[in-house]
Parts: C-alpha cells; structure tokens; sequence
C-alpha cells in the first residue's frame, strides 16, 4: 500500500508487508522452528501462527532523485520469545547512476540469494523459505555499509556488492540465549543474470564478539580448567578454550541459480559454513526446488539437505582418575563436553510438495 495518490506524487511513501501463517506438527519430541533465532517451535499437533506470522512496516522518503531514507520496522517471533517491532532497517541510500549504489546505516543481510526478502512472504513460492538452507542465517541486518554495481557483461549483467558492518542479533541454542551484539560482518557477492538466469557467488567472514556466556557452558569451562588444573593434562584446557567463540570466525560461501520464464520456475543453491571455534561444527546445505504456473496456481515440489560434520575432539580426561586414597570420577564431565560438541550437530533432509494460490493481482 502506498500513502502517495496517483494525482500528486509524494516524497514520502509508506508500505507494509504481512503474512498470517499457521503451521502443525505431528510429533511430540521435536519442536519445528523457522530458524536458530526461534527459542521454541510448533509441536504436539496444534495449529500455531508462531513461527511464520510477520507484519513488517517501511518508510521512503525521496530527499533528492539520487538520495533516498529507508526505515523497516519488522515484528516477528524472537530469540526472546516475543514479537516486539525491531528496527530491521534505518539507511541512507545513494545513487549517483543506473549503476552504482551505496548505502550506510542499518542495511539488510543478502550474504545468500533470496536472503534479504525471506521474510516477505509474497516474495516466496514456497510457505517458508528451506529452513535447511536458511536455517543457519542468523544476520537479517548490519550497522555499516554496502556498495554495489552493476556492469554490462556480454548478452548479460553483472552485479557485484561489497558490505561490512556490525551485527546486533541473539541467537537460541540448546545452550540458551548467545549474544553476538558487535561481532563484525563482512563479505562480497557476484550475481550474474543473463535471460531468465540468475547465478550468484557470495562469501562472507563473521566475526564474534563475545562468548557464550551461558550457565550451561560457562559451568563447563570451568570444570574443565579445573580439572586441567588438578591433574594436569593440558588437553583438558585446549577442550575448554576451544569453546569460546570471542574472536573466532564463521566463513560463509553460497553458490546459487534461479531459472524464471513464463510458468516455469526453478531454484537451487548450496551453501557451506565453517568455524574455528569447537562449539559449533562445520556444516553444508543444499535446496531444489520447481514450480509450474497453472493460472493462478502454481504447484511445487522440492528437496532440501543439511548436514554437519562431527569435530572428534575430547578432553583428554580419563572417565575415573585414580588417586592416593581414592578415585576422582570424571565421566560426567567428560559426557557433558560430548554433549555440549553435539548440541550444533543436524543430519537431516527435508521435501516439500505444495500450491502456490495467487487469489488477487
């Protein structure tokens, strides 16, 4: 909706994107989330808005042909369990030519292709995006920059962006809430479009500015430096250190191709992410996904797939230590450490089948 009539064109336009969505899930062991910043998700079998209902509100205001203000004010389900509006989006918007843009302040996040609309549900053929592929995708904005152009390549464009910034985002885990308030964010994409292709190469480097400062883990440093300080194994002090995530870094690369003409459509796109820090493990994701438009309906079906891979690391602390009048039992220790590797682990494949039904233009 736009607040300017069609007589007398305003500087100032207002807009609004919203979607109502209930979802089910069948189980009772598991909770379904849209992604890692959710702390709890659908189960047990009754409907819930939850997890997909979004009501976004964005402000343009035209200052000159070239300069533009952009605000977004986003509601949705949080890592602190409750919907308040949060400022997704608040920048200054430069565009000297057709061809070159910068803009500065609060900009969104689109280190994967379709990232920065996957909260406008209009923009989606599917219900949600894969939460397999995006699931990961903690950073919906940053405090910093971007810079982008566009160039003539052959029959077809080519589109490069640069960005960096700092994040203000919370994250839920089985450890509780991670707070990664100041970490830095930066990267590159290239998106290629020829016809009704689009390519996209993108990399970006997070790095974190705090540890997880969790009970749960902060009991387990602990107990670990102890233990390495009463036997001495130095093992145990590498398993404590490798959990801390300030200053550590998540590398981020996604290869991605839509195909878009008449009533075809397909997409897919692979991703990979790794850390240097032992509390989380490396991972890939990958999606397909086709649709056909049939009049207003557009029928789809796809597959997506995420996976991580297991670090091997132990403590080096043998599960019960002997010692002179008696022994130091170790194995819940030990046991707790596995766990905490384990908590980020996913080994799981996901297919989709549904209908797109557009009722109005």
């Amino acid at each position: 909706i736009s607040s300017a009539s069609a007589e007398e064109a305003s500087p100032v336009t207002l807009s609004g994107f919203g979607t109502l969505g209930l979802a089910r899930s069948s189980s009772d062991d598991v909770e379904f989330i849209r992604d890692l910043s959710q702390p709890k998700g659908i189960s047990n079998g009754e409907w819930s808005g939850l997890i997909d209902t979004v009501l976004g509100v964005q402000a343009n205001w035209e200052v000159h042909p070239k300069l533009e203000v952009v605000g977004q004010l986003v509601s949705r389900y949080r890592y602190d369990d409750n919907r308040d509006p949060r400022l997704d989006w608040a920048f200054i918007k430069w565009v000297p030519d057709s061809r070159f843009s910068l803009r500065l302040g609060r900009v969104g996040s689109d280190i994967m292709m379709r990232a920065d609309s996957r909260m406008v549900g209009y923009s989606s053929l599917t219900v949600r995006p894969s939460v397999d592929f995006f699931g990961t995708l903690i950073f919906s904005s940053l405090d910093g920059a971007d810079a982008s152009l566009t160039l003539s390549a052959g029959e077809g464009l080519i589109r490069s962006k640069l960005f960096a910034g700092k994040v203000q985002e919370k994250v839920s885990g089985s450890y509780g809430t991670w707070d990664t308030t100041g970490s830095s964010l930066h990267g590159g994409i290239i998106d290629y479009v020829i016809g009704p292709w689009q390519f996209r190469f993108s990399a970006a480097d997070a790095r974190y500015s705090r540890d997880i400062e969790t009970s749960e883990v902060m009991q387990l440093t602990d107990a670990l430096y102890a233990a390495a300080d009463a036997t001495g194994i130095d093992d145990a002090r590498i398993a404590a250190d490798g959990l801390g995530t300030k200053g550590a870094h998540s590398y981020y690369y996604s290869l991605g191709a839509i195909y878009d003409k008449g009533p075809i459509q397909v997409q897919a796109a692979i991703n990979d992410i790794t850390t240097d820090t032992d509390a989380f493990q490396n991972s890939r994701a990958g999606y397909l996904l086709a649709g056909y438009r049939i009049k207003e309906v557009t029928p789809y079906i796809g597959i997506s797939r995420w996976i991580s891979t297991p670090k091997n690391l132990v403590t080096g602390l043998p599960d019960t230590l002997t010692i002179p009048g008696g022994a130091i039992d170790l194995s819940e220790l030990n046991q707790g450490y596995q766990t905490t590797l384990d908590a980020s682990g996913v080994n799981q494949t996901t297919y989709t089948l549904g209908a797109r039904w557009d009722v109005f233009p």
